[in-house]
């Protein structure tokens, strides 16, 4: 009787999920974000016309009231950090909208199944989100002159670093929020119910000193008040004004009579961050 030979079976390579994958999935994801954001220019031009209008409208018809207190500083000037933040914060915020859509379309469940732990996706978004949150408020840089900020290499290597850990923050907290999302209306809804009182709460637009007490602990508990103080410092820090004017309109964080530093402010950005990309991936691991 003859034998029947039976077709040799390839071997099945079973993938670990080690260092080296889950950093090979992560490159991926942020170069996926990437892309997306070089090749949507209409996306682009649309994001940066909100923190222009603030910017030179709302920031000029401001200039007329805040004149006096303002002294011999544009008001624009004063906004500038704010704006900076504006812009990295609802970029940030918007780049887990594509979560939502992933979800809808079917996308997410394709790469929750690739062989790489979930974490990696969830840290290239972030990643590829803070990425495209930075280059924006990079763009909205470039109108420093306009508003008489004089830029520097350090000054500008300073703000980058500060965007950047801001926008990482930022990022992991709308992905927190998109996780379980499972209508794109929904998230819509729910950023703007959240990012507004951050942005409005932050002190972008008027000084941190003066506040109602309920005003005052609400802009303290807030995580983007640190951030829009840092840029502030920053920016203020380059300026040759009088110190009066400085106090006025550059009175910086505090916590009763204590003025806390650039890098406490910073490093309770971080934390956030952190904090937010932990509840992100466990997020995920709940997600069929």
């Amino acid at each position: 009787m003859a034998t029947v030979s039976m077709p040799e079976i390839a071997p099945v390579r079973e993938v670990s999920g080690s260092l080296a994958t889950d950093l090979g999935g992560i490159a991926v994801v942020w170069q996926r974000e990437l892309i997306r954001f070089v090749r949507t220019p209409v996306r682009i031009a649309a994001s940066l016309a909100q923190p222009i209008l603030f910017l030179f409208v709302l920031g000029t018809g401001l200039s007329t009231i805040a004149g006096q207190r303002a002294g011999d500083v544009d008001f624009r000037t004063f906004m500038f950090p704010g704006i900076l933040a504006m812009t990295v914060l609802f970029t940030s915020m918007f780049s887990a909208v594509s979560i939502v859509w992933d979800r809808e379309f079917g996308f997410l469940r394709e790469m929750l199944v690739a062989p790489v732990r979930r974490g990696a996706i969830v840290t290239g978004k972030c990643l590829g989100g803070a990425t495209v949150a930075t280059l924006q408020g990079t763009i909205i840089l470039l109108f420093a002159p306009l508003v008489h900020v004089h830029l520097s290499v350090g000054l500008v290597a300073a703000l980058l670093g500060e965007m950047l850990v801001l926008a990482v923050a930022m990022v992991a907290f709308g992905i927190t929020l998109a996780a379980r999302m499972q209508r794109m209306e929904t998230f819509q809804v729910v950023l703007n119910f959240v990012t507004l009182p951050l942005f409005f709460l932050s002190g972008a637009l008027f000084p941190l000193n003066g506040l109602p007490t309920w005003l005052s602990i609400l802009t303290r508990l807030n995580p983007l008040s640190y951030a829009v103080d840092a840029m502030r410092k920053t920016v203020f820090a380059g300026l040759d004004v009088p110190a009066s004017v400085k106090a006025q309109l550059n009175p910086g964080m505090t916590w009763g009579q204590w003025h806390v530093p650039i890098g406490l402010e910073l490093a309770i950005v971080a934390m956030f961050g952190a904090v937010m990309l932990v509840a992100a991936i466990h997020q995920f691991n709940r997600t069929d």
